[in-house]
């Protein structure tokens, strides 16, 4: 059974956007940026939702082509691009960059996916369909990247649930300016 992490940032008092989509409050350090490239390097299978589809690929197919691009963010681009995706949409007609549309059902199609045991692990981002394989007890690990601002409202990191989840921290790391990870397993799932 392949493992499905959902892995976000996420600020002190709990949004992965603020109003109005705002994502400015989440530039990382030089070193968290190679932390979050490092984990695109790693990931078997990448899960967005529409609006952060959108947001990553308005973006990254090209983000090494731009002027001043570092090495960091052309390292970055590169492992997207060809990093194995899935964009989950009943709006959107057309995907690029070594993904794959579904218009059905997330929750059967994640739950295929990781009961497929070839392709490494997954990630899950976007705020609604996370919440829906969160609701469906389809994620085994969390790993939140808190940053140091309250943003007042916004799009939550948490749906509400019908059950507790009981969790296990398996990590902790502090990053240059106040950014901290932690990693937390589900309970009774590898």
């Amino acid at each position: 059974m392949r493992k499905l992490t959902f892995a976000m940032n996420m600020s002190v008092d709990g949004y992965i956007a603020a109003p109005g989509d705002d994502l400015g409050w989440s530039v990382p350090s030089d070193e968290l940026f190679q932390w979050w490239s490092d984990r695109v390097d790693a990931t078997g299978l990448a899960l967005y939702g529409r609006k952060l589809w959108e947001t990553m690929s308005s973006h990254w197919p090209t983000a090494d082509k731009q002027p001043g691009a570092t090495p960091a963010a052309i390292e970055y681009a590169g492992r997207w691009r060809d990093m194995p995706k899935v964009v989950f949409s009943s709006t959107t007609s057309t995907v690029d960059w070594n993904t794959r549309l579904v218009t059905g059902d997330a929750v059967t199609e994640i739950t295929r996916l990781k009961a497929d045991d070839d392709g490494g692990p997954m990630d899950i981002g976007g705020a609604t369909l996370a919440a829906a394989a969160m609701r469906a007890g389809l994620i085994d690990e969390y790993a939140i990247v808190t940053h140091p601002v309250l943003v007042g409202g916004g799009t939550p990191f948490f749906t509400a649930l019908d059950n507790w989840v009981n969790l296990s921290l398996v990590e902790t790391r502090t990053f240059p300016d106040g950014m901290v990870l932690t990693r937390y397993e589900t309970r009774g799932k590898a």
